[in-house]
């Protein structure tokens, strides 16, 4: 017979595991290329450099729009979908995809706090946070001790991170005012000023 206080211990780790268990599927779909790249260490931190030319070819335009014409959509941080191509589009922008456990995108961090306070006029910055390992509310939390003035959206499906061929968290793209791909990296050896530059 199993005593009480081990079924409220069973109770409390089936719970905790749900988390994990409703994020499988995500695995299966558009996060793919991105466990495939952490599996194999593309993206540790010894590996990652900029290396312009990764994910979506240079030239190319990232697909902002649904098979049926519809809008590309995702969602704010309080679970609010928005447009993707209003914050993309119309002027030259730069696109990182990040998440709170990738030490990368924490180094990469204070460049791109301060690059963006430098060209906020002229180019519009968005950080996307995959949906992998992390919460919209654990997002938030982080945010609040590692404040950005730029928007931070959630791409809980995966659509953005397909959208972008993003093979990973540090993953930077930049666009210019057409909407064309100047520059992809990911790692924290990049130069975030240069990579702006690319799409001015």
């Amino acid at each position: 017979m199993v005593k009480t206080d081990d079924r409220i211990r069973s109770s409390r780790r089936q719970k905790g595991a749900r988390h994990l268990v409703s994020a499988a599927p995500r695995f299966l779909g558009a996060y793919v290329p991105l466990v495939v790249a952490l599996s194999f260490g593309v993206l540790s931190p010894t590996a990652a450099v900029a290396q312009n030319g990764i994910g979506m070819p240079l030239g190319e335009r990232p697909a902002l729009v649904n098979a049926d014409g519809s809008p590309l959509e995702i969602e704010d941080l309080d679970g609010n979908e928005v447009n993707l191509a209003d914050y993309v589009g119309g002027r030259p922008a730069l696109v990182e995809f990040w998440a709170i456990w990738c030490e990368l995108c924490e180094a990469l961090h204070p460049q791109m706090v301060e690059v963006h306070a430098r060209y906020r006029d002229r180019v519009g910055f968005v950080a996307i946070a995959v949906g992998v390992a992390q919460s919209q509310r654990s997002v938030r939390r982080h945010l609040e001790d590692t404040p950005a003035e730029f928007p931070t959206l959630w791409d809980g499906r995966g659509q953005a991170v397909r959208a972008f061929a993003a093979p990973g968290t540090s993953y930077i793209v930049v666009l210019d005012a057409e909407g064309r791909v100047t520059y992809t990296g990911s790692g924290s050896g990049q130069d975030i000023e240069v990579a702006v530059l690319t799409g001015l």
